[in-house]
């Protein structure tokens, strides 16, 4: 018996380690030596200009009242009363006026941290700008989670090639390669799962270590309302002041850690180098130049940027800056050990009146449950308001429909108010015009090609893995017919737990056609005196496998502009409300009880009728304003519009309905 198990062990172990083998070949990832990969690095440094545009001590820093905030903090602060500015940054827009002004302001050192760096019209205006920054003098460093880092590794090889003051590396690359494909990261999957579900999540913008960025966005047109498709309403928070010397030592703590690879000693741009030597940087030509343009003119006009930024920064005290090390990646790692997870934890459960609290995804980790769930049991419990994704505007249908089981506990155990957001808001800080405007160059461009794929020289992304559930079908069928480059264009941020950009996870199809808008700010507010900005989606992922950074102020004035920035997204005109449906006609009391157990299944969800559905705010003479789910006239000025309003029911709104119903023991691993 115990021989026939070994044997049986060996047999399992052979074959594990034969499709392990033939995966990796036919990846075509068979790794490089270390001499070759000395070699690669050889040419890239020996192709490095030192010449700088530039002779000035301070590099021909641009004039900006942004960069000045910071030298005013620093020259009113003391070490025992730091002084800092804070800016939130709302509208896309003005968050990349504000990155590419500072990008050219800076005299001495530019870091820059993400997890997407994508090569559309913002991700190249961006790497443009750092790399003029790097000619005239700056050390810039650019490090970039690899699974959502630039898409081509020619690009990768041209950029370490060019300037001695220009740095990448990637964190965290799988097989010690810039980007992964089907086979790969299916390997991938078998042989090292805990491994390639650590990211770096982490985002930050540092300037002279004086002024710092950081939030939810990314480098990608999604994010900057320029996609003439799917845009996110999204948030920033710039801080200028002390708190920047906190930022500036988590980032070198990423820079230096073993999982951060220089761009030249990843094996596909190794291969590169070697096989074409240090290249120009080329980029195809922006899809809409006449915005880049008008951006980079507003840029440089220190008038602009005072008026539209500076201008609207707050004199704040208590700024914190809570951020994951990379050792949160380690085995060896205690448990114990604070992370910015924890932090946030423990700023909610000092909440006395309210915690307002802004998420794209609802999926709570068991400790915020039971956070949660304690706070619900105090004699006066804080009041708890949600704003949250549709399944209409989510860009990760999977997270919202394995999550959807859970509106019961969310309303009954935790008393939440949940506001979920619109695909088209009416009230956004979206900038619609600007979406148009790129939107009918986006099309002259592409009406120039013959395939209908954008400008000349511009490649379909290689995505990885690539590909879509069901991919033969057009995943924004409600839309105008779009383009390969256009469909790509659309994936945004991605958790590996959900399909990694697996096509699945696009926006499901809309009854009607228009710029569709999804939530991706991670915000929150405790009794309008804490305000908190950040890159955490308050999610398990967040707890346990992203390295996560969050900006808290304890500043009134701080506190209360970022509820009023998210009370914006939960006005009727831009959110639904979610809360009890009505009983069922028969049998009510037994549609409640299977609905109540099969909620507590831990994968299987078994009874596919949901205590929760949506409701849409009705104005009248007696309803003259929104009201609470409690309130007791509460059915009298809202009507119920169902569980998934907006969604048009297709295969991939079948598919929602299966996830939500069998897979949402899943939900911790998103």
């Amino acid at each position: 018996m115990i021989h026939a198990r070994r044997l049986a062990a060996m047999q399992r172990l052979i074959l594990r380690s034969f499709l392990c083998c033939f995966l990796l070949a036919t990846a075509g990832c068979a790794t490089m030596t270390v001499g070759k990969l000395d070699r690669a690095q050889s040419v890239a440094f020996a192709a490095r200009s030192s010449d700088l545009t530039c002779v000035s001590t301070h590099g021909c820093a641009l004039a900006s009242p942004l960069r000045d905030l910071g030298d005013a903090a620093f020259a009113a602060s003391t070490p025992e009363a730091p002084k800092h500015f804070a800016l939130i940054l709302d509208r896309g827009p003005d968050a990349l006026l504000a990155r590419i002004n500072l990008i050219r302001s800076a005299r001495h050192t530019i870091d820059l941290q993400t997890y997407i760096f994508d090569e559309d019209d913002s991700g190249l205006l961006v790497l443009d700008e750092l790399l003029a920054a790097a000619r005239r003098g700056v050390r810039v460093r650019v490090l970039v989670d690899q699974l959502s880092a630039l898409k081509k590794a020619d690009t990768l090889a041209a950029i370490a090639s060019q300037h001695v003051n220009f740095d990448v590396r990637l964190y965290n690359p799988i097989f010690n390669d810039s980007r992964l494909h089907y086979p790969q990261y299916l390997l991938a999957s078998i042989c090292c799962w805990h491994r390639l579900n650590q990211r770096m999540h982490s985002k930050l913008l540092l300037v002279d270590d004086a002024v710092g960025i950081t939030g939810g966005r990314n480098y990608q047109d999604d994010y900057y309302d320029w996609n003439a498709v799917y845009d996110f309403r999204d948030r920033d928070v710039l801080v200028a002041g002390p708190v920047a010397l906190d930022m500036a030592g988590n980032f070198e703590a990423f820079w230096g850690s073993r999982r951060s690879v220089p761009a030249e000693r990843l094996d596909d741009v190794a291969r590169v180098l070697l096989r074409e030597g240090a290249q120009p940087v080329r980029h195809a030509p922006y899809r809409a130049p006449e915005r880049v343009a008008a951006m980079s003119r507003d840029a440089s006009d220190p008038e602009v940027v005072r008026e539209r930024l500076a201008a609207h920064a707050l004199d704040v005290v208590n700024v914190h800056f809570f951020a994951d090390l990379p050792q949160k990646h380690r085995r060896s790692a205690p448990d114990d050990e604070p992370t910015a997870g924890t932090r946030l934890r423990e700023m909610v459960e000092g909440a006395h009146s309210e915690v307002l609290l802004q998420t794209p995804y609802l999926v709570l980790s068991d400790h915020a449950q039971d956070m949660f769930r304690g706070l619900q049991k105090e004699a006066k419990p804080p009041r708890v308001v949600i704003s949250t994704n549709s399944l209409a505007a989510t860009d990760a249908f999977i997270v919202y429909a394995l999550s959807h089981k859970y509106k019961r506990r969310y309303l009954r155990e935790f008393g939440f108010h949940i506001y979920e957001m619109k695909p088209f808001p009416a009230s956004s800080t979206i900038d619609l015009a600007t979406i148009a405007a790129g939107a009918e160059e986006e099309k002259a461009a592409a009406l120039a090609n013959d395939e209908g794929i954008g400008p000349p020289g511009e490649a379909p992304r290689d995505e990885m893995p690539g590909g879509s559930l069901g991919s033969g079908s057009n995943p924004n069928a409600s839309q105008p017919r779009q383009s390969p480059q256009q469909l790509t264009e659309n994936a945004a941020e991605r958790h590996i737990g959900s399909g990694a950009g697996i096509g699945a996870n696009y926006p499901v199809p809309l009854r009607r056609a228009g710029v569709r808008i999804g939530l991706h700010a991670k915000s929150m507010v405790i009794d309008e005196r804490i305000g908190v900005i950040g890159t955490h989606n308050f999610d398990p992922r967040g707890d346990h496998y992203n390295t996560e950074s969050v900006v808290a102020i304890e500043d009134p004035a701080f506190a209360r502009a970022l509820a009023d920035s998210i009370r914006i997204d939960m006005r009727p005109e831009n959110a639904w409300v979610i809360a009890r449906r009505d009983k069922a006609p028969v049998f009510s009391g037994l549609d409640y009880s299977l609905g109540k157990v099969s909620e507590q299944l831990p994968v299987f969800d078994l009874w596919p009728w949901k205590y929760a559905t949506s409701y849409e705010f009705v104005p009248g003479p007696e309803c003259p304003l929104p009201l609470p789910r409690d309130d007791p006239r509460f059915r009298q000025c809202y009507r119920p519009v169902g569980p998934f309003p907006e969604v048009s029911l297709s295969l991939k709104g079948i598919t929602t309905r299966i996830f939500t119903a069998f897979g949402a023991g899943l939900a911790p691993i998103l």
